[in-house]
């Protein structure tokens, strides 16, 4: 009888290895576990929020603290590029001494350019010069003519643009950048909602400032967008002494008061 060749059954071990990779650690977890997991994280990012609160109420204080023992202020506001002997910078200089003549002091960021102008003004005409400087990347040193114990430093813009509206009463806006032109269009916004009392929003430089009131004039006002009377929340001029002139009137008929 002829032997008929079989194939012998296959061992487990004549196959290739074919083991499975080692389960990663989030594989091994169940869905409670995961759900564990993803409210941890948003827990500890909650915390990281409170703990940035105290820090933004930390710069508050700071603010308040100094801000509040200062008097009869104007913020003035203007761009940080400007240049001794430039007008505008010359322009800064000139309001400022204006406004000390007329028992006010002044208020500005404490940088450089139009900020670095108005400290100067004041300082030089015998007035107190305050300043609230900002942290930026590329660093943005005090001007050297804010009074030393009047200067404080912030890290959040918007901390530093309260201190603006709350301790000042009057702007006076000369050329300037986007920030100036945030912090001009802000202080009327918030006069035309009433979230502040009214107080004297003066831009200074009738040549540079012309062209954005034409627009305001000749496409806001005819678009419905903004009412005939919200051109009255500011004035224009080209005197520094007309700019004080207008701050000090108002307040021969206003009571001065804090901000919100």
């Amino acid at each position: 009888m002829k032997a008929v060749a079989t194939t012998p059954p296959s061992s487990p071990m004549a196959h290739t290895d074919e083991r499975k990779a080692p389960m990663s650690e989030t594989e091994k977890k169940s869905s409670y576990d995961l759900k564990q997991d993803s409210q941890l994280r948003s827990l500890l990012s909650a915390q990281e929020d409170v703990w940035r609160v105290f820090r933004v109420m930390a710069e508050f204080v700071d603010g308040f603290t100094l801000l509040a023992k200062q008097e009869n202020l104007v913020s003035v506001f203007g761009s940080a590029r400007s240049k001794p002997g430039d007008h505008s910078y010359e322009l800064g200089v000139a309001v400022a001494r204006e406004l000390v003549k007329r028992g006010f002091n002044v208020l500005t960021g404490g940088g450089p350019g139009v900020m670095e102008a108005a400290n100067r003004g004041a300082q030089s005409q015998g007035g107190a010069s305050v300043g609230v400087n900002i942290e930026l990347p590329f660093e943005q040193a005090a001007n050297p003519y804010v009074d030393k114990h009047r200067l404080v430093t912030f890290r959040h813009f918007f901390v530093r643009k309260v201190m603006f509206v709350k301790y000042a009463h009057g702007f006076v806006v000369l050329p300037g950048g986007f920030g100036t032109l945030d912090e001009f269009f802000e202080a009327i916004t918030l006069i035309q909602t009433k979230k502040t009392k009214e107080f004297p929003v003066v831009l200074l430089g009738a040549a540079y400032w012309e062209g954005l009131l034409k627009w305001i004039r000749e496409v806001m006002l005819p678009s419905g967008m903004i009412s005939p009377e919200d051109l009255d929340l500011f004035q224009l001029v080209d005197d520094p002494a007309k700019a004080a002139e207008i701050i000090d009137n108002f307040y021969r008929e206003h009571k001065m008061v804090t901000n919100f």
